[in-house]
């Protein structure tokens, strides 16, 4: 695998670990501020960039390349509100959907063609992340009083397509 690449996917991997301890952070912020559904949503998205994380990781190892995890920054614990947590979420997802094309664009670039389906197949899951980041952005701006807030934390896994 040519070293770039390699470098390329093994970082991606790494920043997947990172955003997981980042959404964990913001579920244990949830929770701390009484919003057990979005809690319950950012453990999920906690637990699904892992997976992503390994899927990255495995994809190095089949390919012969031993994969190398990195230190992980504490995640950002203390938010204002629900919106700039959801602010926050959604410039996550912005980040993470730049990288992977990044790495797309340097696979076609040496040429890689193992590792470009996979990198497809997280192109178009994050246009679903983008869709619920940008869907969450609008749901709790349109929540303006206590029991809206409290009725949308109640079905925000439903309304994310998250069941």
């Amino acid at each position: 695998m040519e070293p770039t690449i390699r470098t390329a996917l093994n970082d991606q991997a790494n920043h997947e670990l990172q955003a997981a301890h980042s959404y964990e952070g913001m579920a244990y912020w949830c929770e701390s501020n009484d919003f057990p559904g979005f809690a319950k949503f950012f453990f999920a998205q906690a637990a699904e960039e892992r997976e992503h994380g390994a899927k990255f990781f495995k994809h190095l190892l089949d390919r012969g390349v031993q994969p190398k995890v990195d230190s992980i920054e504490a995640p950002r614990g203390e938010f204002s509100s629900l919106n700039e947590l959801a602010s926050y979420a959604q410039k996550l997802e912005m980040q993470n959907s730049s990288n992977i094309r990044q790495c797309y664009s340097l696979a076609l670039d040496v040429k890689d063609f193992d590792c470009q389906p996979m990198l497809m197949w997280f192109i178009e899951e994050q246009v679903e992340e983008e869709a619920w980041a940008a869907k969450m952005i609008t749901l709790v701006a349109r929540a303006e009083c206590a029991g809206s807030i409290y009725a949308l934390d109640r079905h925000i896994v439903k309304e994310l397509g998250d069941d």
